[in-house]
């Protein structure tokens, strides 16, 4: 079953050249005599509003989405959803809070702006984290789960899946902004379409299963009626993956943290917009936050179609996998077993979406892997007298350097059960000082870069004697869930930082950050796509609470 025909590689080359060609096109067409800096890293001006939505999707949406969600979805149901949905109305508040601050101080990179509040030691601590965690966690993870896809419903060996993801990914990144931007309007036109086609035919597959003639959404309704613990949002302590997501603390709690941070002071998310202006740029965030509302239909439905399938006595087999030495059911493995049912040309259709969705994350997060690191780490300490195409060519070899990294670094995950969850939860041990950090610089004036700096440095020590005191103490105290770590993160990191900018105040003068409120207006449009996506919002987490 693990194989593609001749039909499914015909579909793979043809999306294939379509997005070699229309790279190599706006390549050309947007081309200017001499590449810059700025027009390298954040395609200045150039990108529609259309265009910085899609690359935000498709920047976001990768691998851990269609293999890591929909093992989620396996595992937990509907509620791993809550990281798409709160997503939505995340980007409601960057493109109203976050963006135009930003844009208003000329900021192209986040340790950018932490020079500008604080100073350069902050701004280097952070550029420093930031790097590993895009190389170690983002792109490593990306590379793994997308070659353990792609191997199982191909001949292709793991790691020569390893090396073409990560070849594919150089070439578009190498290519600049303008590229990764209008490539990924293609890019996420073929992962939608593939994923809803992978979609329509698993619950088409389940209503067949429980004789009801491919109707599709007798097929929903079946899922409601086999698993309806798959069904709720809001999980209650007795629930087995309540540290997974617990309970009201995905609407109130971790949640909002873990995506503010994401969403809103995360280079390769925000990036995508820095080059435009403001009202270009917050309707194309508006844009991705419509196109975060669909995002559960393709990772997760699949998921708990799967589940119930398992559960009625097919894919046994498939579903196996080791797991510290162990074969047990693997989550992970439910999106590719799906993907193998999939008849020639279709499957060669789901393939390409999901390598869209690969390449395009991992060129996203390669680009500001190197402006981080050619604007604010070798312009900064190695050539302050950088020319900008020298700028440029530093880019580009850190793009292929760490890409690299990713790729040696990316077998030693194999022995995850849930990739998507290990992403969440280790990324989120600087989240909280990430949001600390800027929510107190944008907001509080007498933040000092001594209390910058201590929250940057404590963020991860914090996260990690949360997480291990329960062992280390033998049980005595409490193992708090994830996002629950995370809200105690913040809240300590925010009490540490009031305390220190209190006790040694910073000099008297206006700080370097400007802020006006003006800036805060929105449009009427706005407001009315705004509530449309808070009241869709309210409504899926009334019906599925």
């Amino acid at each position: 079953m693990n194989k593609l025909h001749t039909a499914d590689y015909i579909v793979f080359f043809i999306y294939f050249i379509a997005v070699a060609a229309y790279g190599y096109y706006i390549y050309h067409k947007k081309k200017s005599a001499s590449t810059d800096s700025k027009d390298f890293f954040l395609a200045e001006g150039s990108l529609t509003w259309w265009a910085i939505g899609a690359s935000l999707i498709a920047s976001n949406i990768s691998a851990e989405h269609f293999i890591g969600m929909s093992g989620s979805g396996f595992a937990l149901g509907l509620a791993i959803s809550t990281y798409e949905w709160m997503a939505a109305a995340t980007l409601i508040i960057v493109a109203v809070v976050f963006i135009p601050l930003y844009l208003k101080n000329k900021i192209y990179t986040m340790p950018q702006f932490l020079a500008k509040r604080y100073n350069d030691k902050v701004s280097t601590v952070m550029a420093v984290f930031w790097l590993l965690v895009y190389v170690f966690v983002n792109l490593t993870s990306i590379i793994y789960l997308g070659a353990l896809a792609i191997a199982s419903i191909s001949t292709i060996s793991f790691e020569w899946c390893i090396a073409g993801l990560s070849i594919f990914a150089v070439l578009v990144t190498l290519g600049g902004m303008k590229v990764i931007g209008y490539t990924d309007v293609v890019q996420v036109l073929v992962l939608i379409l593939g994923g809803l086609v992978t979609t329509y035919l698993a619950l088409d597959l389940l209503a067949e299963r429980f004789g009801y003639g491919g109707d599709i959404l007798k097929g929903l309704g079946v899922l409601r009626k086999e698993a309806p613990s798959h069904f709720h949002m809001i999980f209650d302590k007795s629930n087995p993956y309540y540290k997974d997501l617990p309970g009201l603390s995905v609407l109130i709690g971790g949640m909002w943290i873990n995506n503010l941070a994401y969403w809103g002071c995360n280079q390769y998310i925000t990036q995508r917009a820095l080059g435009a202006d403001l009202k270009t740029a917050r309707n194309g965030i508006l844009f991705a936050a419509f196109l975060k509302l669909l995002v559960p239909v393709i990772a997760v439905l699949p998921g708990i179609v799967m589940f119930v399938l398992h559960k009625n006595g097919m894919f046994h087999e498939e579903m196996q996998g080791v797991v510290e030495g162990v074969k047990k059911v693997k989550p992970d493995h439910a999106y590719p077993t799906l993907m193998n049912l999939l008849p020639p040309g279709l499957k060669g259709v789901a393939f390409a979406a999901l390598t869209a969705a690969i390449v395009a994350s991992l060129a996203g997060k390669a680009n500001s892997i190197s402006t981080i690191f050619s604007l604010d780490i070798y312009r900064k300490f190695f050539n302050k007298n950088a020319s900008e195409q020298k700028l440029v060519s530093v880019g580009k070899y850190a793009v292929i350097i760490s890409m690299f990294i990713a790729a040696v670094v990316a077998p030693a995950l194999r022995s995850l059960d849930q990739a998507y969850q290990f992403i969440q939860e280790y990324v989120g041990f600087i989240s909280p000082g990430v949001l600390a950090i800027f929510l107190m610089g944008f907001f509080w004036k007498r933040t000092t870069a001594g209390a910058a700096l201590t929250g940057a440095l404590l963020t991860i020590p914090i996260s990690t004697v949360l997480k291990f005191l329960p062992v280390w103490t033998g049980g005595a105290f409490p193992d708090y869930p994830f996002l629950d770590r995370m809200s105690i993160t913040f809240v300590l990191l925010i009490i540490v930082m009031i305390i220190i900018s209190l006790t040694k105040p910073r000099p008297e003068g206006e700080p370097p950050i400007v802020i006006d409120r003006s800036l805060f207006r929105v449009t009427p449009g706005f407001i009315v796509a705004s509530v449309i996506i808070c009241g869709i919002l309210a409504a899926l987490y009334t019906v599925f609470w």
